[in-house]
């Protein structure tokens, strides 16, 4: 018996070990730094544009992006560089009618998708 709750315990701590560590990930993948790794190397086709709206307006007809965190005019020159760098997704994007130029934000969700807001 000993050794039956013994290994449950491992068992136990171990999975919780390894979601620690998948939630750790999340947690940097909308950052400056890893947005703009995700997109210079973003190859799919799940991705999605929409249009940002101002979201810190309390109005009820603002109903932009509650998760997009907020971007320095930094951030948002780094983004459309990793976009630009990119050049299937550029390809992309051209073939949708989005300019690179009215990307002001992204987003990865854990599927992997990619938002991309548009001006």
């Amino acid at each position: 018996m000993n050794r039956v709750a013994t290994l449950a315990l491992v068992s136990a701590f171990s999975s919780l070990a390894l979601a620690g560590v998948s939630r750790a990930e999340s947690f940097g993948m909308n950052s400056p730094s890893g947005i703009e790794q995700t997109l210079r190397n973003f190859r799919g086709n799940d991705f999605t544009v929409r249009h940002f709206y101002n979201f810190h307006d309390v109005s009820p007809e603002a109903n932009g992006p509650r998760s997009a965190p907020p971007r320095s005019a930094q951030d948002v020159r780094q983004i459309q560089a990793s976009i630009d760098a990119n050049k299937v997704l550029m390809r992309k994007l051209g073939n949708d009618g989005v300019n690179v130029r009215n990307v002001i934000n992204a987003e990865q969700a854990a599927d992997g998708s990619i938002t991309l807001f548009t001006d």
